[in-house]
């Protein structure tokens, strides 16, 4: 157990921390975690809230970090770029392990995910989540831009969770209670840089080959893994134990 799980493990149950702003809560996961606490950043809308609140904080003295599948869209890069270049900070990118994705591709083809969902588990398992256990393996906390509101799988999201996933250390979800109105809108009043896929009706961006547009009255996460049931689109990077059996 990590040292951070040892001294909060309470923290999952705090009524006081989720009644936090997301500034206030940002300020006390810095305040009480750096330079040990990174935010997984995929480049949405969230994350450039979160990295624009951030540097209001403590300018560029906070750290970011991407996992980068080999599959993403151009869009994407564009604005990692952008962030980069705007807030004069280091993104750490995590790449998955070559020969692991040789031998996966060599197996089963550059596009298994479309054959099954356990075929699409294994091309998140391998681009995704083993990267992104090595990316939290030197830290006592994560944060990450996830909402309620996003998906059902995500309804019951906390704003600080101990992630027993990852050795028990502590994820902060800032944004849990926020709206896609609330996130839009302070983009829009602090001119932040964002994924400009958001503008081209992609309210959830992932890979390219597994990510759409959405229509008109579908659900925000329709776009990703569309042919899939609802209750299975979640790569695995922010389930719990019990929800992957």
């Amino acid at each position: 157990m990590s040292v951070a799980a040892k001294s909060y493990d309470w923290l999952s149950g705090s009524e006081a921390l989720e009644r936090l702003t997301a500034q206030e809560l940002l300020k006390w996961a810095l305040e009480n975690f750096h330079p040990r606490i990174a935010l997984a950043c995929s480049f949405q809308a969230e994350e450039s809230v979160l990295i624009d609140m951030m540097h209001r904080l403590q300018g560029s003295d906070f750290r970011v970090f991407t996992l980068d599948t080999g599959r993403l869209n151009q869009e994407t890069y564009d604005c990692m770029d952008a962030i980069r270049e705007r807030y004069g900070i280091k993104i750490e990118v995590f790449f998955p392990e070559a020969s692991h994705v040789e031998g996966m591709v060599r197996e089963h083809g550059l596009n298994l995910f479309y054959k099954s969902v356990e075929f699409r588990k294994i091309c998140c398992g391998i681009r995704k989540v083993e990267p992104l256990k090595r990316a939290l393996a030197s830290l006592d906390a994560w944060m990450t831009g996830l909402r309620r509101e996003q998906v059902v799988t995500r309804s019951g999201v906390k704003k600080i969770e101990v992630d027993q996933d990852h050795g028990g250390i502590i994820k902060v979800n800032p944004l849990a209670d926020w709206s896609e109105q609330q996130v839009r809108g302070y983009i829009r009043a602090h001119q932040v840089p964002y994924n400009k896929l958001h503008d081209l009706g992609y309210p959830s961006i992932g890979c390219a080959p597994c990510t759409r547009a959405i229509k008109p009255g579908e659900d925000v996460r329709a776009g990703r893994w569309w042919w899939e049931n609802p209750e299975s689109k979640e790569c695995g990077l922010h389930l719990h134990s019990r929800e992957k059996e």
